[in-house]
């Protein structure tokens, strides 16, 4: 299996859907994990790794993203920035060694961006798309780049474009992990048979736990990592257009922002402001689901499916969003969530869970009910059986 970063539940999205999916697959077949790391800190995780994976190789990459190096591969070179800054030779060496002295039936692949590090090889790969990246960085550009240096990201954003599709015809079977990027990589590659492999969470985890609600009210918006363009987006929307609206009509409501790497400039409203409560790096996200009243997500961005919402709807908290930010998750408005488009909508749907309690209560068991019916991680790890299967059957034909 291979992954950009290093698999646990501590950290991204994306790093708790590939340590959980390696420990359900564990169960099944030996593992063994190449992934890239860009701490040291990081081998902290590493030996819990190792009760699952056979063997986990690692193997560093720059800290920052924007390094001399990186800045001049990527205007230089074919690759675009997400590439050349997940790149790492001694992994790819490293990897071409492991699959000329052992025998594997699958390579399993996670994003695009790892793709590089493989070489030829007759060993079937699938590939998974957390999400359409080119779609993510296009959006950035769009909203958050000025217009003097638009022209130099849209080329990266091209390079993206050309890559990804690149390496989803060169993999022998295609996944998204929800039914919208499923259409765009279809019209992308419409050569290609797609499939889903969903996101999950362990729902089991996130429902044994019991607190109290805090008081005042929180309305929630985490447990997020900072990092990821589209959460930035979604917390100055929530912050400077939804939110006063809503503390408008509820004089004692707190906004709570819970979340990694948040940035310095929510600190500072936080600390001018009684009403707005910002907790970085919470030891256990439960606490943020369980203590608030509401979770509010007024996500734009598209792509993937959001772990953040599914952790919240298996804690049993009522989410409010936009179509965008509960894209994938098959959820009907008013029974499972509360759908949402414009400001006033989001906050008007908000102020109706803090005021109704039994609305409260059905949409959070709604939530609750569908989650553990479709996304738990038992049931996603399942899912490939059957494609494993089918691979390993027709390689030896």
């Amino acid at each position: 299996m291979l992954v950009p970063y290093l698999p646990t539940i501590t950290m991204s999205g994306g790093q708790t859907r590939w340590y959980n999916i390696i420990k359900y697959l564990a169960k099944k077949y030996d593992i063994t994990l190449f992934s890239l790391i860009k701490d040291d800190a990081e081998r902290q995780f590493i030996p819990l790794l190792k009760k699952y994976c056979r063997k986990v190789m690692v193997f560093t990459r720059p800290k920052h993203p924007w390094t001399l190096r990186n800045i001049l591969f990527s205007i230089f070179g074919p690759f675009p920035l997400l590439v050349i800054r997940n790149q790492s030779l001694e992994e790819k060496a490293a990897i071409s060694k492991e699959l000329a002295s052992e025998k594997y039936d699958i390579i399993h692949a996670e994003t695009f961006y790892v793709m590089p590090h493989l070489g030829k090889t007759e060993v079937p790969t699938i590939l998974v798309e957390q999400t359409i990246w080119h779609d993510v960085y296009k959006h950035y550009v769009k909203n958050e780049v000025s217009f003097l240096l638009r022209p130099f990201y849209y080329w990266d954003v091209l390079k993206i474009t050309f890559w990804e599709k690149f390496y989803w015809g060169k993999a022998d079977k295609l996944f998204a992990v929800s039914a919208e990027d499923l259409q765009k990589m279809r019209q992308i590659v419409p050569e290609k048979e797609v499939g889903i492999i969903p996101n999950g969470v362990d729902t089991k985890y996130f429902s044994q736990l019991k607190l109290v609600k805090k008081d005042p009210a929180r309305v929630l918006y985490g447990v997020t990592n900072f990092e990821w363009l589209q959460n930035q987006e979604a917390t100055e929307i929530l912050i400077k257009e939804v939110w006063p609206k809503i503390a408008s009509k509820n004089k004692k409501a707190i906004l709570w922002i819970v979340g990694r790497k948040i940035p310095n400039w929510i600190k500072e409203m936080a600390s001018k402001s009684s009403r707005l409560e910002v907790t970085e790096n919470i030891k256990d996200a439960r606490e943020a689901y369980l203590g608030s009243c509401v979770m509010v997500a007024p996500i734009k961005g598209s792509g993937g499916t959001r772990l953040k919402i599914l952790e919240a709807m298996a804690s049993g908290l009522p989410v409010v969003s936009t179509k965008v930010g509960v894209a994938g998750l098959n959820v009907k408005h008013g029974a499972e969530v509360l759908v949402a488009e414009s400001s006033g909508e989001l906050a008007e749907k908000t102020l109706s869970i803090l005021k109704d309690e039994t609305l409260a209560k059905k949409i959070g068991e709604g939530g609750k009910r569908h989650v553990k019916r479709n996304f738990d991680w038992g049931v996603v790890a399942k899912l490939h059986d059957p494609i494993y299967n089918k691979l390993v059957d027709g390689n030896r034909i």
